[in-house]
């Protein structure tokens, strides 16, 4: 199979600072392969949240065989991996799960698990940090990797309630200085990468929202709780209301994914539902949605006659890019791939529970293409037909490994 860990044309690695040129590209080029039959490998074979034990036991195995010393984490579903030496640590974080969604796709490596697919990527992001894993423990026994690097693993990213905090819990975080991630992004073709300062995904909380009342004929309204109208005012008043209590800078947006209420056409119901989520891009915003939410329900219900039960359910907060390791992450891309490779990502209101570990420490996720140059096909996230043009992986690869080095060489961390 020919390599996919090739660099970009046009890329002179020779101009590159550090330990990587030549030598590393070279190193690539020959696992290349191996990393592509690996993605394959997971795609085939996908766990979805919590369950991921095979895959974290494969990953121990690749790593173990490169002559590194992994740790499962307690649970036996994710995987902790240092590599080198010091005090300060740079941490690479992957997610390992997949979705409850079935594979659609005609190709070789369709998974073999019903119901269960790798729609959102994590098989790439899995297999670009073994490949980083491989890479440096080749630089830790040459005796070139100036510091320490930590491979993080991660199950149940797309889970409420997420990994992240378990995976923080079992001490991911001890001694790190920064910490970064890449995702898939199929609406960039490979061999490009988008890298953004301040605000890069949303915050996702849930709400559920349950009006209750005594029922009656749709002739007498007034003799009762119009429980369809209170709910059209839930759904209509409350996101207009937010827009206007918060601060419109923050980014919030409240959109409901279902509404039901009744059965018969002439009868109010007693009880209706609502459901929905609130998205926000400020860290401050996002802590005082709750109260704010709930209250703007229970008041707009107020004036209906029913009463109002309000679930408000955190998911995750906002993934905001450290000024620093967002330009450290970029100037590395650049080294990798060439500077005419790296493009400004856009924000996504999407929720992605890395920004659990910007709570504690400064890190930047960045977006790897994953889309085949000059192809029509769109194969979007979260889709059943989801695929990607596997020369991402190299491509992932070298720009983490550039960043592990320049994040070890910087002195803002």
């Amino acid at each position: 199979m020919t390599s996919v860990l090739t660099v970009p044309e046009g890329t002179n690695v020779d101009e590159q600072p550090g330990p990587l040129p030549g030598r590393l590209d070279r190193l690539l080029a020959v696992r290349g392969a191996d990393l592509v039959t690996f993605r394959r490998h997971l795609h085939a074979h996908p766990e979805p949240s919590f369950h991921e034990f095979e895959t974290a036991a494969l990953v121990v195995r690749e790593l173990t065989a490169a002559g590194l010393k992994p740790e499962l984490l307690p649970n036996g579903n994710g995987v902790l991996c240092d590599i080198g030496t010091g005090d300060r640590v740079i941490a690479f974080r992957a997610d390992l799960d997949a979705l409850p969604l079935p594979d659609t796709k005609d190709v070789p490596y369709r998974s073999t698990v019903d119901n269960v697919t790798h729609a959102c990527g994590h098989d790439v992001h899995t297999t670009v940090l073994l490949g980083l894993g491989l890479a440096l423990a080749e630089l830790e026994r040459d005796g070139v990797l100036p510091g320490r690097v930590r491979l993080i693993f991660q199950p149940a990213e797309e889970h409420i309630p997420s990994g992240a905090p378990e995976v923080i819990a079992a001490g991911a975080l001890k001694d790190v200085a920064a910490i970064f991630a890449l995702h898939c992004y199929p609406q960039l073709p490979a061999g490009l990468v988008g890298v953004r300062s301040g605000p890069f995904t949303a915050a996702a909380d849930m709400v559920h929202v349950t009006l209750t009342g005594p029922g009656g004929h749709t002739a007498r309204p007034h003799l009762t709780a119009d429980l369809v109208h209170a709910l059209g005012r839930v759904v209509v008043d409350v996101p207009a209301l937010l827009d206007r209590r918060m601060d419109p800078r923050a980014g919030v947006s409240m959109v409901w994914g279902a509404v039901h209420a009744g059965e018969a056409a002439n009868a109010i119901p007693g009880t209706g539902v609502a459901r929905g989520t609130v998205r926000i891009l400020n860290r401050e915003a996002w802590r005082e949605a709750p109260e704010l939410v709930t209250q703007l329900i229970k008041d707009v219900v107020a004036a209906t006659g029913a009463e109002a039960e309000v679930t408000y359910r955190r998911g995750v907060p906002p993934v905001i890019n450290d000024r620093m390791a967002a330009a450290v992450v970029a100037g590395a891309a650049g080294a990798a791939l060439g500077a005419d490779h790296v493009v400004e990502a856009e924000i996504s209101m999407g929720g992605e529970d890395f920004s659990f570990y910007l709570e504690h420490v400064p890190g930047a996720m960045i977006r790897l293409g994953t889309g085949t140059p000059g192809s029509d096909v769109q194969y979007d996230l979260h889709r059943s037909n989801f695929d990607v043009d596997e020369r991402c992986i190299g491509y992932g690869v070298r720009v983490m490994a550039h960043t592990a080095l320049a994040a070890l060489a910087s002195g803002s961390f």
